[in-house]
C-alpha cells in the first residue's frame, strides 16, 4: 500500500517512482569490517612470589650448627668459639661511667612490629614486678619479637657438662657438703648434641625447661640447679652470632622459671601462720625462710665460672628481699662490677640486659645519683617504651639538666626525649613546662644543623598538644636560626619533616594559612625539586581532608600559588605519570572551589585558573567541565531566545571538542527543548520582524554540528536528529511557509554524510558514529528509512502546492531537492537519474526558475561530466532543458 501511495504522488507531480527513487538516493554501500580501537592493556598488578627476608617468622626453619671449643671432637665440622670464662677486663663494660655499650646497642637495634611468638609451653606468664609501672613494656612482648626475628640457617650444638665448683682446703664442713651435692652428677650427664636444626635446638631447650619443673616438683632441688647452670653456660657460646638473641631469650626463660620457683618456695615458708603482704620487709620473714634463702645464695657462690654464677644470681635477685631491706640495692652494684669480668663484648652486653630486665627502677635511681650519666640516660630514652618515658618526662628533664654538657650535648638528650613525647602523651599539666624547658635549651644551640635536628623532633610534640600560636612561634624561631648564611639549604630533609608533621595535625587550612610564619617558612624551600615535593604534600592533605567546598580568599590565594608552583615544574622531560599526578591534585583543588550563586566570581576563578594551568591538559579539561557547568546554569537566565539557542549550541560544540560528551549531550538536548519557545516574530531595533529566517539559520548550524556527535548508548540511533525533526514538525510555522520543508531538505545532506565510511570532518579523540557503528547495515537501514520519510514529506508538500497553484514555490522547492540529489545521490542509477530530470523539469515548468542559477548549474554538471568516474552525467545533461515564461 505504501508503494502504491508513493507512486500516486509521483504521477501527480512528475510521473516518477518515489519508492525506487528513495531506494537509490544513497547508493547501497558494502558494509566494511568494523574497526575498533585496540583494547586497553590490563593495568592489574602482576602476581609475583614474595621472598621473605631471613628473619621472617613464617619461613621454613633450616638447621644451624655451632659448637663450643671445649666440646669439639676430632673431625667435627661445627664452628668453635672462645671460652667465656675469661676474666680479662671488658673494655666496653663501663656502663656506669657513661660508656654503656648496651645503651648504644639499644639505640640502634630496631625490632619489627611482629607479635608472633613461638608457643613453647612456658606455662603462665611471670607476674609483673611491683616496682615496674603499668606503662612499662613487658618482657613477654619483646620476647616474641626477638624469637621471630633472629633466626639462622647454620647448625647448633648443646654441650651438657658438669658444673665446675670452687674448691678450697679451708672450706667448712657445711660448704663441703653443698659442693659434694653439686658434684654428685648422674651418669651420662655430660653429653654433646651436635648438628641440631634451629627447631631441634628450641625443642631441646624446652625439654630442659620441663626437666627443671619436674625436678623441682619431685623435690630434687640440686638437680634443678644443675640444669640452670648448664643452660647458663650456653650463653658463653657466640659462634652463631645471628641466633644469639633468640638463644638469650630461650635460656633466660629457664632462668626466670628457676627464679620464680625459688622465690615462691621461700615465700611459702613465710605463710605460717598467715601469708606475707605484698609490701613485706625482711623483718617479717622468719628464720627458716632466711636460712633457706642464704643456702641458695651460698650454692650459687660455689659456682666457679663467672657467667653461670652471674646469671643464676640475677635470676634470684628478687630473693634478696627476704634477707635485708636494702638487699637488692646493695647487690646491683656488685653484679654490675662482675659483668666487667666477661671478656666477650656481646656476652657482656646481654648480661647487662638481663640485669636491667630484672630490676629497672633501682637502676634508674642509681643513675640519678651518678655524675656524667648522659649516655646512659640517652640509651634509656631510646630503649624503653614511649609511655614509660612520657609519664616520667619531668624527672627526665631534671636529670638532663643535671648532666654535664661537655660529655654529651643536652640538645641530643632533649631530642631523644622529644621522640618519646611525640609518640606518647605526658600528663596534661606538665606539657607546657616541658615544652618551655626543652625550647630554652634548643634555641641556644648555635650550630644550624644541630638546631634543626632537635627542633624538627619537638615540632611534632608542639603540633600534637598546642594551638597555632605555639606552632607559629616555633616556626618563627626555626626561620630565625636557618635563614642566616642560607643554612636552610643544608637542612631540606628536616624542614620537609617539619611541614609533614604540621600537616599531620592541622587539616583546617584556614587555620594553617592564618599562621603568619607558615608561608615565610615555605619560602626557605628554594630548590625546585624540594619545593615541588612540599607543594605536593600540601595538596595531598588538602584533597584528603577538605570536606566542604571553600571560597575563603586566604585559602584560594595560597593554594593557587602552591598549584602554580607544581604546574610550573612541568617541562619537556616530565613523565606522563608525573603530569597525571600533578593534574589530579590541581583538579581536586578546582573541584573544591565554589562561590555558590555568585556565578561571575566562579567564572572569574575559572578564567584565572585556565591561564595559570595551561600546560596540563587534564586540568584544562576540568576547567572546561567547570565552565560548562557555569554555562548550563546561567544560559537559561538570558532573555533573548536566540542568544540562548546559539550559546547552547556553542557550549555543546566546545564541550564536544574537549571530550566532554555528557555535557555536550546536555547542551544539545537543551537547545532542542527550547525550539518550541521561539516566537513567530521578534523585536529587532524596536521593530517586530519574522523569526523564521533566524530559526532556519540556527537549525542549519545545528544540523552541521550533529554529524560528529556520537549517539548516546541508551537513547537510540540518531536520537538528536529525530528529536530535532520532531520538534520542527510540531512547531507552528507561519502561514504559507515552506520553512519546514526546507529543514527536511537540509537534513538529507546530513544523513548522506552519516552513511559514509569516513565522515567529512571529525573531532580529535571523539568517536563519532562512523566508529561506533562502523557501517553496520542496520544503521544504514535506519538512515534510509529516515530519508524516505523526509522525501515523502517533501513530495506531499509539492503536491499540495500544485493544487494550490503556488507554482513559484513549487518550482523553488523542486529545484532545491534536485540540487540535493545532484550533490549526494548516486545518479548512475537510471531511476534516480530520471527522478532528478523530472525534478528539474518541474522546477522549470512554469518558467519561474532563476535562469542564471540554472545556467550555472548546467555548467557545473558539464564540468563534472568530464571527470573519468562521472561520465554518466553527460547523458543526463542532454535531457535538462531551460524554459521561460514566454
Amino acid at each position: 500500500m505504501r508503494l502504491q501511495s508513493e507512486i500516486c504522488r509521483l504521477q501527480n507531480i512528475a510521473n516518477y517512482d518515489v519508492n525506487q527513487a528513495v531506494t537509490y538516493v544513497f547508493r547501497d554501500r558494502h558494509s566494511r569490517a568494523r574497526r575498533y580501537e585496540s583494547e586497553l592493556q590490563s593495568c592489574g598488578l602482576e602476581v609475583a612470589p614474595v621472598e621473605f627476608s631471613d628473619y621472617h617468622p613464617l619461613k621454613s626453619i633450616t638447621v644451624t650448627d655451632s659448637k663450643s671449643r671445649r666440646g669439639a671432637r676430632k673431625g667435627s665440622t661445627s664452628s668453635s668459639s672462645s671460652s667465656s670464662s675469661s676474666v680479662a677486663p671488658d673494655p666496653l663494660s663501663s656502663m656506669l661511667d657513661g660508656t654503656d655499650p648496651l645503651s648504644m646497642f639499644a639505640q640502634h637495634a630496631q625490632f619489627p612490629p611482629l607479635s608472633l611468638a613461638l608457643d613453647l609451653g612456658r606455662g603462665k606468664r611471670r607476674e609483673k614486678e611491683d616496682e615496674v609501672g603499668v606503662d612499662f613494656e613487658p618482657w613477654s612482648s619483646k620476647r616474641g619479637e626477638i624469637l621471630a626475628r633472629f633466626t639462622t640457617t647454620e647448625k647448633l650444638s648443646i654441650v651438657s657438662k658438669a658444673p665446675s665448683l670452687a674448691s678450697s682446703s679451708a672450706v667448712s664442713e657445711k660448704v663441703r657438703t653443698r659442693l659434694e651435692e653439686l658434684d654428685d652428677l648422674e651418669e651420662g650427664s655430660q653429653r654433646e648434641l651436635l648438628n641440631l636444626s634451629q627447631q631441634d635446638y628450641v625443642n631441646r631447650i624446652e625439654e630442659l625447661n620441663q626437666s627443671l619443673k619436674e625436678a623441682w616438683a619431685s623435690d630434687q632441688k640440686v638437680k634443678a640447679l644443675k640444669i640452670v647452670i648448664q643452660c647458663s653456660k650456653l650463653l658463653s657460646d657466640t659462634a652463631v652470632i645471628q641466633f644469639y638473641p633468640s638463644k638469650f631469650v630461650l635460656i633466660t626463660d629457664i632462668l626466670d622459671t628457676f627464679g620464680r620457683l625459688v622465690y615462691e618456695r621461700i615465700w611459702s615458708m613465710c605463710s605460717d601462720p598467715r601469708p606475707l603482704p605484698d609490701s613485706f620487709t625482711a623483718d617479717e620473714v622468719n628464720d627458716t625462710a632466711k636460712e633457706t634463702c642464704l643456702n641458695w645464695f651460698f650454692k650459687i657462690a660455689s659456682i666457679r665460672e663467672l657467667i653461670p654464677r652471674l646469671y643464676v644470681e640475677v635470676a634470684l635477685l628478687k630473693c634478696n628481699r627476704f634477707l635485708t631491706k636494702c638487699g637488692i640495692q646493695e647487690t646491683v652494684p656488685r653484679l654490675t662490677a662482675m659483668i666487667r669480668g666477661i671478656g666477650d663484648p656481646l656476652v657482656a652486653v646481654y648480661a647487662r640486659a638481663y640485669l636491667c630486665r630484672a630490676l629497672l627502677t633501682e637502676m634508674m635511681e642509681r643513675c640519678k645519683k651518678l655524675g656524667n650519666n648522659a649516655l646512659l640516660l640517652n640509651s634509656v630514652m631510646w630503649a624503653f617504651r614511649a609511655e614509660f618515658i612520657a609519664t616520667r618526662a619531668t624527672d627526665f628533664i631534671g636529670m638532663i639538666k643535671d648532666c654535664d654538657e661537655a660529655g654529651f650535648p643536652k640538645h641530643l638528650l632533649f631530642g631523644s626525649l622529644g621522640r618519646s613525647l611525640a609518640c606518647a602523651d605526658p600528663p596534661e599539666a606538665e606539657r607546657l613546662p616541658i615544652l618551655n624547658e626543652a625550647w630554652k635549651v634548643i634555641t641556644k644551640v648555635r650550630s644550624p644543623q644541630d638546631y634543626i635536628n632537635c627542633a624538627e623532633i619537638w615540632v611534632e610534640f608542639t603540633c600534637r598538644h598546642f594551638t597555632k600560636r605555639e606552632v607559629n612561634t616555633v616556626l618563627s624561631d626555626i626561620i630565625k636560626h636557618m635563614t642566616p648564611d642560607r643554612a636552610f639549604e643544608d637542612a631540606y630533609p628536616q624542614l620537609q619533616s617539619v611541614i609533614r608533621k604540621i600537616l599531620t595535625y592541622f587539616h583546617d587550612f584556614s587555620v594553617l594559612f592564618s599562621m603568619e610564619r607558615f608561608l615565610p617558612f615555605m619560602d626557605m624551600f628554594q630548590k625546585d625539586s624540594v619545593r615541588v615535593g612540599v607543594c605536593l604534600s600540601i595538596m595531598d592533605v588538602f584533597i584528603k581532608h577538605q570536606q566542604e567546598p571553600t571560597r575563603d580568599p586566604v585559602i584560594l590565594n595560597a593554594l593557587l600559588h602552591v598549584c602554580k608552583t607544581m604546574h610550573d615544574s612541568v617541562n619537556a622531560l616530565t613523565l606522563e605519570d608525573e603530569k597525571r599526578s600533578l593534574a589530579l591534585l590541581i583538579n581536586g583543588f578546582i573541584r573544591m572551589v565554589s562561590f555558590g550563586r555568585d556565578f561571575e566570581q566562579q567564572l572569574s576563578f575559572c578564567v584565572e585558573a585556565r591561564a595559570t594551568f595551561c600546560n596540563l591538559e587534564p586540568v584544562l579539561v576540568q576547567l572546561i567541565h567547570a565552565c560548562a557547568a557555569y554555562s548550563f546554569i546561567t544560559i537559561p537566565s538570558l532573555t533573548s531566545i536566540f542568544s540562548r539557542l546559539n550559546l547552547y549550541l556553542l557550549s555543546g560544540q566546545v564541550a564536544l571538542a574537549n571530550q566532554c560528551l555528557s555535557q555536550a549531550d546536555a547542551f544539545l538536548k537543551a537547545a532542542v527543548s527550547v525550539l518550541p519557545e521561539v516566537p513567530r516574530s521578534i523585536s529587532i531595533e524596536g521593530k517586530l520582524r519574522s523569526s523564521e529566517g533566524f530559526l532556519l539559520d540556527f537549525i542549519n548550524n545545528f544540523l552541521s554540528a550533529l554529524l560528529v556527535v556520537p549517539d548516546h548508548p541508551e537513547a537510540g540511533v540518531l536520537f538528536l536528529v529525530r528529536g530535532l525533526l520532531n520538534m520542527v514538525q510540531d512547531y507552528t510555522w507561519e502561514d504559507n511557509s515552506d520553512a519546514k520543508v526546507h529543514v527536511y531538505i537540509s537534513a538529507l545532506p546530513l544523513l548522506a554524510a552519516m552513511s559514509q565510511e569516513s565522515y567529512l570532518y571529525s573531532i580529535p579523540k571523539v568517536d563519532s558514529n562512523e566508529t561506533l557503528y562502523g557501517g553496520d547495515p542496520k544503521f544504514l537501514a535506519e538512515i534510509n528509512k529516515l530519508c524516505e520519510t523526509l522525501i515523502g514529506q517533501v513530495l506531499d508538500h509539492l503536491k499540495t502546492l500544485g493544487r494550490d497553484e503556488s507554482v513559484h514555490r513549487q518550482g523553488s522547492l523542486a529545484f532545491s531537492l534536485f540540487g540535493c540529489l545532484l550533490a549526494h545521490g548516486d545518479l548512475r542509477n537510471n531511476k534516480l537519474n530520471q527522478l532528478a530530470v523530472n525534478l528539474w523539469n518541474l522546477s522549470h515548468k512554469q518558467g519561474y526558475c532563476n535562469t542564471r542559477t540554472s545556467v550555472r548549474t548546467l555548467e557545473f554538471i558539464k564540468h563534472q561530466a568530464q571527470q573519468p568516474d562521472m561520465a554518466y552525467l553527460s547523458d543526463m545533461l542532454h535531457r535538462l532543458t531551460l524554459q521561460s515564461r514566454t
